[in-house]
């Protein structure tokens, strides 16, 4: 089974530099930067590509205390989440400060957890810096790492160091196609859980009416037909700006990172509340990540119902997000187990054509007389020909135009071939790729 990027959390008491660390790996502005302590109030996190490898990396933030009890508490919170989901830990300090009682409790809990931990000593923008970090060997930890965040000073080789401790990646390409891998997503209270209690036909998951109830994402295999499937329950994804505790910050994580591992996602929908913005925002990041996606438009038993009512509810839903069009619809009742038979019988067929290809040969006379019905359109006066396509790759599929002029190919044109080529040969559900190039 494809296995979830590896997670690099960076942690330290307030103000020691965490987020300018954080935007000096990611290369972006995204963490927000201030000399007062615990402005960073969002949970912030990026994917980094170094040396060829990818990793999570998260801002676990700052906090503002109150009292002592509260500081106490908020960083043994804040760190016990951090090292359940990291598997690697940048524990930050800084060298001016040199070590404080908040280190020391950060250090307790991090030598419990026994966890892979770098120690980063920041703030050391000279050699004369150099040599005052030494004094956090007290920590247990081993040799500080010196570096400067804010002047990117020996940022590559710490880049270095952390993918050196990482778990080494396995082969994804068989994995991918090994087995039916399905993640059921969906904003909170939308009935996930149930659903997957109504598949399993037991009630594996603790299912509530308290948002966020599903932590954790929990993996469990099924058969279909004879064939394993791996079913993915996640925690609630929504908006980031509403994630307003670290425990349901790490849940959101854990449901995007199920997106990344699974090959087909089942967008669940609260037919009651109807097809928002947070529900297109996670069809989107769906797609993006070329996953197959069912969307299940979840308690229909609450409908009013009249005359057309799921057509019409199929149609606004296409309204606004047009490219849905692509993908199957199907209304469900989680509670009576209406049409639950099609959740998975309309994944594994998405599933099934995510692996399709479709000859070179077959390809070229079926599109050969597209083309010479609906030519591209000539971009001032200069004809475009494609001369021919082929399929480069499956799951998820890659189609290769080959042309005299790829920058004239415009997009709507680019949307008609993919039209041609679904109504042709299906890829229901499945994002497809459509590339061109010079030939």
């Amino acid at each position: 089974m494809a296995e979830r990027e590896p997670t690099v959390t960076i942690v330290g008491r307030p103000n020691v530099g965490k987020s300018t660390l954080f935007n000096r790996i990611a290369q972006k502005r995204k963490a927000i930067v201030h000399h007062q302590a615990g402005i960073t109030r969002d949970r912030i996190y990026e994917q980094v590509s170094w040396s060829g490898r990818q990793f999570m990396l998260i801002d676990t933030g700052g906090f503002i205390p109150e009292s002592q009890d509260i500081i106490e508490n908020a960083i043994r919170s804040q760190i016990k989440i951090a090292i359940e989901e990291a598997d690697l830990i940048l524990f930050l300090v800084d060298v001016v400060d040199q070590i404080t009682p908040w280190d020391l409790d950060i250090a307790k809990s991090l030598r419990i957890s026994q966890k892979p931990v770098l120690l980063i000593a920041n703030k050391c923008d000279n050699q004369i810096r150099d040599q005052s970090c030494y004094e956090f060997f007290r920590l247990g930890f081993g040799e500080p790492i010196p570096i400067s965040a804010l002047n990117g000073r020996r940022i590559g080789d710490l880049l270095d160091l952390i993918l050196a401790k990482l778990p080494k990646e396995a082969p994804a390409e068989k994995d991918q196609t090994e087995h039916l891998r399905l993640a059921i997503v969906g904003v909170p209270n939308s009935g996930k859980s149930s659903l997957v209690n109504a598949i399993l036909g037991q009630d594996k998951l603790i299912v509530t009416d308290i948002p966020g109830t599903t932590r954790d994402s929990i993996d469990t295999e099924i058969k279909y037909h004879g064939q394993a499937v791996i079913l993915i329950d996640t925690a609630g994804l929504r908006k980031k700006r509403n994630i307003d505790n670290r425990i349901e910050f790490f849940s959101t994580l854990r449901a995007e990172q199920a997106i990344v591992r699974c090959n087909v996602a089942i967008l669940v929908i609260d037919a009651e509340k109807g097809f928002n913005r947070q529900d297109i925002a996670i069809a989107r990041l769906i797609i993006d990540h070329k996953k197959g996606l069912v969307v299940a438009v979840n308690k229909w038993d609450l409908v009013s119902k009249e005359t057309n009512t799921m057509k019409k509810y199929r149609e606004e839903i296409i309204y606004r997000f047009p490219e849905l069009i692509y993908y199957p619809i199907i209304f469900i009742s989680a509670l009576t187990k209406q049409r639950i038979g099609q959740v998975l019988e309309q994944a594994n067929e998405v599933y099934q054509s995510n692996q399709k290809r479709i000859s070179t040969g077959e390809l070229n006379t079926f599109f050969q007389k597209v083309i010479d019905q609906t030519p591209p359109p000539s971009v001032k006066g200069k004809f475009i020909q494609i001369k021919y396509v082929t399929q480069v790759k499956k799951a998820p599929p890659v189609f290769v135009f080959f042309t005299n002029d790829p920058r004239g190919i415009k997009e709507e044109y680019r949307r008609f071939l993919e039209n041609r080529l679904r109504q042709q040969f299906g890829f229901n559900g499945v994002p497809l790729t459509i590339l061109f190039r010079r030939k």
